[in-house]
């Protein structure tokens, strides 16, 4: 535009070229001014953390830089701190790791079959692989059902038959459940379970007993007793971990059913389980389960213990998973119900996969705690890390060995924690569809 009267113009008509902001208004600095120095009271916080932050740093630096990696004994750890940085210098002996790493990490498991415990979780992770991640394999998705009973025959060894035979019986009742797949009411499915059950009591042991005889493959047998460390959490921590979700699942849907028995059942076993601590089921299991067992029944411990662990998992993965039910609007179900689907494909195609969605991160933070509380087992006479860290301080050479232990112990923990919780992280940005 412009005065018709002098033709002066009033609109610009080149463009500017843009112009970079204030220092002050980019970058680390304005972060910093933001977020740690925008008040008083955040700069009084800002300069008491810090302060802590020197104290903890001022103290642990110096304990780990000044560390011993090799010695025999406590004493020898203290000599040799004495000899290069003096008497009183902070310095921790994480010598005692470079001696006793193996039984932290494998327990009493013989040494010449550490590669069994080592292969074992290779085998998982490369089953997990294709099921946690989109782009993993799909060729590994047929190790999911070979993977349980291949990694109890690494473990524990002996005869691969009895594994085999027991992998045979499920292969039964999912044939069976096929073949009768038409049958009226409940037939299918009391078939289907009845069928397994009859082969591993009748027919599994001397079936197996005979190719046993045949073609003997077998491992040196491990007892259960010889487990501990890390091996032993992983054991207990993942079998609980992937049975109890879908446990959980079922008995999250068994309280909303409609059906009272099934719902008073659920509802009951849940409130039951989660009322009583966890320690009190693992002395139970340890103590008082033998008691209902016939006389004579050789009932093993680690396996009580997977059994109790997971089903107090269970109760609160179906707490967590009821929520995320009750979180779904009502119109998802009507939409299902409009769409024809019957109860379980409407629970399988539309209301499951978002319930689990919105409870990933209360699914993964009791995953975290279940694995954590592994450590409970020490108070049954189980050696877990915690049960070899008392272990090894009971021996005269290391007598006096606290930090150390406990600090090792707490990094690897927080290695599989940290990597679950980055990977509830992972699954929720994959999952997400809006673009907040």
């Amino acid at each position: 535009m412009t005065e018709p009267s002098r033709g002066i113009a009033f609109v610009r008509t080149t463009v500017i070229a843009p112009q970079p902001p204030p220092p002050g208004q980019t970058g680390a600095m304005r972060w910093v001014r933001e977020n740690l120095f925008s008040s008083v009271s955040n700069v009084l916080l800002t300069l008491a953390s810090l302060y802590v932050i020197w104290l903890v740093l001022s103290a642990l630096v110096p304990w780990l830089w000044n560390s011993v990696w090799v010695a025999d004994s406590l004493t020898e750890c203290r000599a040799i701190r004495d000899a290069t940085v003096g008497p009183e210098a902070p310095s921790a002996c994480f010598a005692v790791i470079t001696e006793r790493w193996t039984q932290l990490l494998f327990g009493f498991y013989p040494s010449d079959g550490y590669w069994r415990p080592i292969l074992s979780l290779v085998l998982f992770l490369l089953a997990a692989w294709p099921v946690m991640f989109e782009k993993g394999p799909r060729a590994f998705l047929w190790l999911i059902p070979v993977v349980p009973f291949l990694i109890f025959w690494l473990l524990w060894g002996g005869s691969i038959w009895p594994s085999v035979m027991t992998a045979l019986g499920f292969v039964i009742g999912f044939v069976v459940f096929r073949l009768l797949a038409g049958a009226p009411g409940l037939v299918g499915i009391l078939a289907a379970v009845l069928a397994p059950i009859l082969w591993w009591i009748f027919l599994a042991a001397p079936i197996g007993a005979a190719f046993a005889s045949a073609i003997p493959i077998e491992l040196p047998a491990v007892a259960s007793r010889d487990f501990g460390g890390f091996t032993l959490s992983l054991i207990i921590g993942l079998s609980a971990i992937c049975l109890s979700l879908p446990l959980g699942i079922l008995l999250a849907l068994g309280r909303q059913s409609d059906m009272l028995i099934i719902k008073v059942m659920c509802t009951a076993f849940i409130e039951v389980i989660r009322g009583v601590p966890l320690i009190v089921w693992l002395f139970t299991a340890q103590l008082l389960l033998n008691y209902f067992l016939p006389r004579g029944t050789n009932f093993d411990l680690m396996l009580r213990v997977i059994i109790m662990v997971t089903l107090f998992s269970s109760a609160y993965i179906a707490e967590v998973i009821r929520g995320g039910l009750a979180a779904l609007p009502k119109g998802q179900f009507e939409a299902s119900d409009a769409l024809g689907l019957d109860y379980w494909q409407s629970m399988r195609l539309i209301v499951l996969p978002q319930a689990l969605k919105i409870s990933i991160p209360g699914i993964v933070n009791t995953f975290i705690g279940l694995f954590k509380d592994t450590t409970l087992v020490t108070f049954i006479s189980m050696y877990d890390p915690m049960g070899f860290a008392k272990a090894i301080r009971t021996d005269q050479s290391w007598n006096g060995v606290y930090w150390e232990i406990y600090f090792f112990i707490a990094v690897m923990f927080f290695v599989f924690c940290y990597a679950m919780s980055r990977y509830s992280m992972y699954l929720e940005r994959k999952l997400q569809r809006d673009h907040r």
